[in-house]
């Protein structure tokens, strides 16, 4: 299993309207890095769920429900979608002001690509960020 990061700022797309929705395909991706990132996605794979712009934190963890196909938003054959569903919200979200600052984290790429909508998230990565999930939700 791989782990990832999307993006999606909340007045457009909030991690609340998906748990809503059950599912959904994440269209509209422009940039060939992230788009690469969708096409490398396998069914099951998690994901985290960042609210940017807006609350600039990761709220929660979505999975993987179906692979890379043609975004339907649009007739060029370059641009995929993937289906997510929400697998829970986080306990308490971790901003990026903490995942700036964390040591393990100065390579992870919200942090060098920050303007990246889709990004891989390492193994390591993804167990840091559920540690400090854990840290921050006893403090609440």
């Amino acid at each position: 299993m791989a782990y990832w990061l999307i993006k999606s700022e909340p007045f457009k797309y909030s991690w609340d309207q998906f748990v809503t929705d059950g599912e959904t395909f994440w269209d509209g991706v422009r940039n060939y890095g992230a788009r690469n990132n969708l096409r490398d996605m396998k069914k099951g794979d998690l994901v985290f769920y960042y609210h940017s712009n807006e609350g600039v934190e990761i709220v929660g963890i979505a999975k993987v429900s179906k692979e890379a196909y043609q975004d339907p938003t649009t007739d060029n054959p370059a641009w995929l979608v993937v289906n997510f569903k929400p697998v829970r919200a986080l306990k308490a979200p971790v901003p990026l002001s903490i995942i700036k600052n964390h040591p393990s984290l100065q390579d992870m790429d919200l942090v060098r690509l920050g303007r990246l909508s889709v990004q891989k998230v390492t193994d390591e990565e993804w167990q840091v960020v559920l540690d400090l999930e854990k840290e921050l939700a006893k403090k609440k």
